[in-house]
């Protein structure tokens, strides 16, 4: 049997084109594509604008209610008719309202002599805010600390919707126990001459800050690493011990984001300071007395100023400072966050 003869060149395969050369020829006029995959593409693009366009409808909504805000506010700077009545100058320094009296620090503004003294309104906010800070954080971190630490997985089931469901009740409902229930207590209990005051409306407020603190905190526990623990546990560290010296040490970065998110929100509350905290201007620095916040104020007299007028103007310029405090403490805190988790080596909290 004869065995035919190949050419060396036949043997070879044919030379691959180079791939730069592939891809123009996939993405040339004529190339072809697969079944579906032009729409999938319009599809990915349509989705990505989208959602674009939510998120920054979003900040655009922020923005135009500042805007709005501010404007309203604006008379106050450039109105002769609102200047003559109150100036931003007069509402941050004591002012004599009538010939022969002493500067004080006084906010009545319906009055034969408006006044519109901060300071009163300024401290009132402050007080019932460390109030309710003092009152929640400690319990909602304890709390958070309980819950990822030590607790069971079905205890542990069991207390987290039950302490985030109070963040579904509605502030009013807050309000009427804190006005109906706390008041009596407290007063009973500590012997406070004034039924309504600044502790009564901060411990109140601070049951709608604990479900902020405690899912923030609870959070930041969880995200420490576990080889931190059992790193403390093999040097015979108790678990106690370990989640005091190791583990909250190591989420504080993520347990402060949660203390700022609590103030901001203690900040802005309204409905229950306005029916607990006895709502009387009072500059004082005893938080057994009625206070006044900024936003129960913008709350209780919005609905009776002239639109327009000084009094309208004031008000705005209350919620343009109010905007203006959370959102700086808010970005200092936010600041501060990520210098601690740099600070402590980048642990996720």
């Amino acid at each position: 049997m004869e065995i035919p003869i190949v050419d060396e060149s036949e043997l070879r395969l044919p030379a691959s084109p180079p791939p730069a050369a592939v891809a123009a020829a996939a993405q040339g006029p004529g190339a072809r594509q697969l079944p579906g995959m032009r729409r999938r593409k319009l599809t990915d693009k349509l989705a990505r604008w989208v959602i674009a366009a939510v998120a920054f409808s979003a900040i655009a909504a922020v923005v135009l209610i500042f805007v709005f805000v501010l404007r309203e506010a604006l008379p106050l700077f450039t109105d002769e008719h609102v200047r003559e009545e109150v100036t931003p100058a007069q509402m941050f320094l004591p002012q004599a309202w009538k010939e022969g009296a002493a500067p004080s620090y006084s906010w009545q503004p319906v009055s034969n002599t408006p006044k519109y003294s901060l300071a009163p309104l300024a401290v009132g906010t402050l007080k019932v805010t460390l109030v309710a800070l003092l009152f929640a954080v400690p319990l909602a971190v304890a709390a958070a600390v309980f819950s990822a630490e030590f607790a069971s997985r079905r205890l542990r089931e069991a207390i987290k919707p039950a302490i985030e469901m109070l963040a579904g009740i509605p502030s009013v409902v807050l309000g009427f126990f804190a006005l109906m229930v706390l008041a009596s207590l407290f007063q009973d209990t500590f012997g406070f001459h004034f039924r309504l005051n600044a502790i009564v409306a901060g411990a109140a407020l601070g049951l709608t800050i604990i479900p902020v603190v405690y899912t923030v905190t609870e959070d930041a526990l969880i995200a420490v690493p576990r080889s931190y623990r059992e790193a403390s546990l093999a040097l015979g560290a108790s678990k106690a011990r370990t989640a005091w010296s190791v583990v909250l040490p190591a989420a504080s970065p993520g347990i402060f984001a949660s203390v700022v998110l609590g103030f901001g929100r203690a900040m802005g509350e309204t409905m229950i300071v306005l029916m607990a905290s006895g709502n009387a201007a009072i500059l004082s620095a005893d938080p057994t007395k009625p206070v006044r916040t900024i936003p129960a104020t913008i709350a209780a007299e919005m609905g009776e100023v002239v639109v327009g007028g000084a009094h309208w103007s004031v008000l705005f310029f209350l919620g343009c400072l109010l905007f203006l405090v959370t959102l700086t403490f808010n970005t200092a805190g936010g600041w501060y966050v990520a210098r601690l988790r740099k600070k402590l080596g980048g642990i996720a909290a």
